[in-house]
């Protein structure tokens, strides 16, 4: 995120580090990198540093009716999964650090879930393309590990239902109808509103696909392993001591193609790298659920997040630039 969360002031986080983590900071510092969670640097006077993110449970919550608890208990969940891994031998995996009460992360000022991390130095990536052919085979390398983990990593992870998070905002607001009757919680209220409206028929058509899809996937609940769900670039490390794959707010078991669709170039190498590997062949179908769900998702959220009060931060803008480009490539098809 580009901007600092509303809620949550420097003070309050410095306070929840030490009486959570011991943590006593000399230096917090806002870090504006990646989008869904805020992060911060933190290092103490001995010269100790630490990586912390908290992430806000409001945007954590798959319908509106649901309580910021149970969001809590998803992320939980997730943090938990990543912890069990490391504590299973893989490396790469970059776990939060258990605070005090032995949890990956704590709840602070009823609306945020906070996690603290070892300071890893290396190199980082951005979203998009892999930087080199080198990186996607690693990361490849990454997932077959993951996915052939001992079982027992996935105790307490949750299995993915296929639910896309603020379906339920979404389609309240493709089926209004009436743009200016939407309110005016901020600037992209009424945009949003016309936007998602003019291509209802579209974005309608993409979501009875990706039921279709579904209904597919869960008839096959034997083929679940345990997914990282984001591992694009901006989620890699390259470190002196190899690659590592951070921010494990999304594990979940799923299919296989959860962590795997957006990674082939296009000439099935990879799949059949991964085929070759483990011995599971992937299913065409499942990687265009998992396609079209990180669209239907993006949208989802953005409708959802324009739905709510907000003044056109830096965050807004680049939300409703997503929001604009990812509908109108759906409403033309291409």
């Amino acid at each position: 995120m580009l901007t600092p969360p509303d809620g949550l002031s420097v003070q309050l986080l410095g306070a929840a580090l030490e009486r959570h983590w011991h943590v006593a900071a000399s230096s917090i510092t806002y870090r504006p990198v990646g989008f869904g969670s805020h992060h911060w640097e933190v290092a103490d006077s001995g010269g100790s540093r630490w990586f912390v993110t908290a992430d806000e449970l409001h945007n954590k919550r798959l319908v509106l009716t649901e309580s910021l608890d149970t969001a809590f208990g998803r992320l939980r969940a997730a943090l938990a999964a990543a912890a069990d891994l490391r504590a299973s031998g893989l490396s790469f995996v970059v776990a939060s650090l258990p605070a005090a009460d032995g949890e990956p992360l704590v709840r602070v000022a009823a609306a945020f879930g906070l996690a603290v991390y070892p300071f890893v130095a290396g190199r980082s990536f951005s979203w998009g393309e892999f930087s080199s052919p080198a990186h996607l085979d690693a990361v490849l390398d990454l997932l077959i590990a993951l996915h052939t983990a001992p079982t027992g990593t996935r105790r307490r992870a949750m299995t993915d239902d296929c639910t896309i998070p603020h379906r339920d905002e979404l389609e309240v607001a493709i089926d209004s109808g009436a743009p200016h009757e939407a309110g005016q919680a901020g600037p992209y209220t009424r945009p949003a509103a016309s936007l998602l409206a003019a291509n209802r028929a579209p974005i309608r058509r993409l979501l009875a696909r990706y039921d279709d899809l579904a209904a597919q996937s869960r008839s096959r609940p034997a083929r679940a392993v345990l997914t990282h769900g984001e591992p694009h670039p901006g989620n890699t490390m390259l470190t002196p001591v190899g690659w590592r794959l951070i921010d494990w707010d999304t594990a979940l078991v799923a299919p296989p193609e959860r962590d795997l669709w957006s990674l082939d170039p296009g000439d099935g190498s990879l799949l059949a790298r991964y085929g070759d590997a483990t011995g599971v062949r992937l299913l065409a179908p499942l990687l265009e659920l998992y396609r079209i769900r990180w669209d239907l998702a993006d949208i989802a959220v953005d409708a959802s997040r324009f739905r709510r009060p907000h003044r056109g931060s830096a965050d807004d803008e680049a939300s409703w630039q997503l929001l604009r480009s990812l509908v109108e490539r759906i409403g033309t098809g291409s």
